[in-house]
């Protein structure tokens, strides 16, 4: 891997600082990765909130400025940031108005602004939250997560932020967002992979004549493969698709983005352009407006999407309002000498009862060391079925456990919330808010327990497990770490003898429904996405849920 890096585990945070210090409207949050418009509370209008994984630069900071974003929550790199992110995001850059949310129709996204947004609402913060769903790869099937958001979203947050300028109230500039994001259609091709900095291997791999048809944006493969096409084929592929959906009225208007990737040339997007400009004309779309570039990335992934808007004179207008932000259009290159805004205080509660010790500390250590070690582990194999960022968000949730041990409550129900805490805010993508409720629902279930028996502790991970299916809509048989936690549950239901050997018959039941999903079909997260191709390999989330439930067993066996 070849990239102009210090460390990869600095990468996001270093990128965020340096576009913030060519840009002297902007803040960033300190202590976080959330840059903000450092004069939009002052303007007292409905802000205007998105945000999502790193790795999609421009997107999703370079949107932040008057016109636009009010501000952008990152994640790590292709990982959708924590409900804790989020939340501080809306705290910072309400006005009083209320704040919307612009998202794209990932899980991760979707669980970790949902859970924000009902955590500011609970703070007396108005906020309403507009799914950005424009792929239309795989329009009219069905047994996946959704169709995703794409490069279509930056239009999406134009008129929002449009809207919000103007002074609309805050269902009125929702209301502008919604109708972009129900005129949208999206398609990509990709011509070669990209590389996770934390990862150092590619996503996939093409053969030197092979392209991918209908990918995301997360590295992820797409769903098919085919010869490589010329310009005038590729576009009449996607624009073709994109027609289909039925979002673009026949003879109707519209506005055309045409995004790069992140690594195509500049030549190659021009001679897509074109060809999309002549294909719609000869179509009788009239294009009211078109631009190309790299608006919303996928590293340096080689490819482009089409985005094709319906719209209207208002929407127009809203597109032609003016906009000052770091990529639509360019600034004028001051450097900012303040870069920094200081971030909402956390909240970290006093320690409660005595700290946890002996036993129960030699069981969390041990599981958290067994994330750890299976972070290469984990990584490979969720490249092989999904954007490989699972065993990096286990293993960053496992050090920031261990960071914050000394302070940990001894008392089970309390260490469960505590941890669970811990979870939401280190954690990002899918596996931050399903660990963070699983492990709170199990400590609600063993409340005010002192020393917890084999029985209660097989209702409290029941309890953790109907947590993850309420938040996330998953049920066992659904490809997902449920199929590991389903029968684990069972078996330390039915389990008998003491703690350590109850434990051990729910690690090895664990250990076959994980061993199952290699035969299942995906209908939940990003794999859902993959279709057959993940046949045969194990689902991570379910081997993860193995590993911590065995590295607790063997921790209780060794006394």
């Amino acid at each position: 891997m070849k990239k102009l890096l210090n460390n990869p585990r600095h990468v996001v945070t270093e990128s965020l600082a340096g576009l913030v210090r060519l840009n002297p409207h902007l803040r960033l949050l300190e202590g976080t990765r959330t840059v903000v418009d450092g004069a939009a509370a002052s303007r007292g209008s409905v802000a205007v909130l998105s945000g999502g994984g790193a790795g999609h630069e421009p997107a999703h900071a370079g949107y932040v400025g008057p016109g636009m974003l009010a501000g952008a929550v990152s994640g790590e790199v292709f990982t959708s940031p924590s409900v804790d992110d989020v939340l501080v995001g809306i705290r910072a850059v309400d006005a009083g108005a209320g704040v919307v949310l612009v998202v794209k129709n990932y899980t991760g996204d979707r669980l970790n602004f949902g859970l924000a947004a009902e955590l500011a609402r609970a703070d007396g913060i108005e906020v309403r939250m507009v799914v950005v769903a424009d792929d239309v790869a795989l329009n009219g099937s069905s047994g996946h997560a959704g169709d995703r958001g794409l490069a279509g979203t930056v239009l999406v947050h134009k008129i929002a932020g449009a809207a919000a300028a103007e002074g609309r109230g805050l269902d009125a500039v929702a209301a502008a967002a919604q109708r972009a994001a129900d005129a949208l259609a999206t398609m990509g091709v990709a011509l070669g992979s990209c590389t996770v900095p934390a990862a150092g291997t590619p996503s996939f791999a093409l053969g030197p004549e092979e392209v991918e048809w209908g990918l995301g944006i997360h590295g992820e493969q797409g769903v098919e493969r085919s010869a490589v096409a010329s310009a005038e084929e590729t576009v009449d592929r996607l624009l073709s698709a994109c027609l289909a959906a039925g979002r673009i009225p026949d003879g109707g208007r519209a506005a055309l983005l045409v995004n790069n990737l992140g690594g195509s040339s500049a030549m190659e997007v021009t001679v897509v352009a074109d060809a999309a400009l002549s294909w719609l004309a000869r179509r009788g779309i009239a294009v009211e407006r078109a631009w190309a570039g790299p608006f919303l990335t996928a590293m340096e992934m080689e490819g482009v999407s089409l985005s094709l808007l319906a719209v209207d004179d208002e929407l127009v207008q809203l597109l032609d309002a003016p906009v000052q932000t770091t990529a639509w259009p360019a600034l004028d290159g001051r450097v900012n000498v303040d870069p920094y805004l200081a971030a909402p205080a956390d909240e970290t509660p006093a320690l409660e009862g005595p700290a946890l010790s002996g036993p129960g500390r030699d069981v969390l250590d041990r599981v958290m060391a067994a994330l750890r070690e299976a972070e290469p582990e984990l990584t490979a194999m969720d490249q092989l079925v999904g954007d490989g960022d699972l065993g990096h968000s286990l293993d960053r949730g496992a050090r920031a456990v261990l960071d914050s041990a000394v302070g940990l409550p001894a008392r089970p129900d309390r260490l469960l919330r505590r941890v669970s805490a811990v979870a939401r805010r280190s954690i990002g993508g899918t596996s931050g808010p399903l660990y963070a409720v699983f492990l709170l629902r199990a400590s609600e279930s063993l409340a005010g327990q002192e020393a917890p028996e084999v029985a209660d502790w097989a209702r409290a991970l029941a309890a953790g497990q109907q947590g993850i299916q309420d938040l996330g809509g998953a049920q066992p048989g659904d490809r997902t770490m449920l199929d590991a936690l389903a029968p684990a549950a069972r078996a330390l239901a039915a389990a008998e003898g003491p703690l350590g050997e109850a434990l051990r018959a729910t690690a090895e039941a664990a250990r076959a429904g994980a061993e199952a999903t290699a035969d299942m079909a995906p209908r939940r997260g990003r794999s859902s996405y993959a279709g057959d191709r993940v046949k045969g390999h194990l689902d991570p989330g379910a081997w993860a849920v193995y590993l911590w439930l065995d590295a607790a067993a063997r921790a209780l066996e060794a006394g």
